[in-house]
């Protein structure tokens, strides 16, 4: 009987007890209620957040991808640039150097042989013309000179019978001027 004393005890010490923190028990029950909503709640967020992690994680990978093949597209148009800027500079060298071998080449063509022998040829022509002009002209020179000294000595010889019949005209004038006189 004893027990069932402090078992009737027990249980009015439990029911004053339930009675002075029912209140507070009703409030952690709600409390608790409350935290497991809240948990089921962000279970579900993170449940969510997990499903958008694994959609998203492809894209993710996609995206490192699309970003690495980024990098590299712009490593290589740079390397071309830096290569098309060396051809650039080449190609000027290149003309420049084609522009002086483009003035070598037209002294050289100045000095064509075969031009320089057509010219070589044509130049005997008119030089053997002048030639057998020139000769002629001495020829004629020669003819025209011995014809003058043969004209020259023709002109003396006449002079000097000119001079042989003047004193005689002379002689004869003053003689028929003298008879005259007379």
């Amino acid at each position: 009987m004893l027990t069932a004393k402090n078992l009737e005890r027990i249980m009015e010490l439990e029911n004053s007890l339930r009675a002075e923190y029912q209140v507070q028990l009703d409030a952690k029950d709600a409390e608790i209620e409350a935290a497991v909503k809240e948990k089921e709640v962000q279970i579900a967020v993170v449940a969510k957040q997990l499903e958008q992690i694994k959609e998203l994680s492809p894209q993710v990978a996609a995206n490192k991808r699309i970003e690495q093949l980024n990098r590299e597209l712009t490593q290589r148009c740079e390397n071309l640039q830096e290569e098309v800027a060396s051809q650039k500079k080449r190609i000027k060298t290149l003309q420049k150097e084609l522009a002086a071998e483009r003035d070598e080449l037209k002294t050289l063509k100045q000095y064509d042989p075969a031009r320089m022998k057509k010219n070589l040829d044509s130049n005997k022509k008119k030089l053997a013309e002048k030639t057998t002009a020139a000769d002629l002209l001495q020829k004629n020179l020669n003819k025209t000179k011995s014809e003058k000294s043969d004209l020259q000595r023709q002109v003396q010889e006449l002079e000097a019978k000119l001079a042989e019949l003047e004193p005689a005209e002379t002689t004869e004038e003053t003689q028929e001027a003298e008879e005259a006189a007379a």
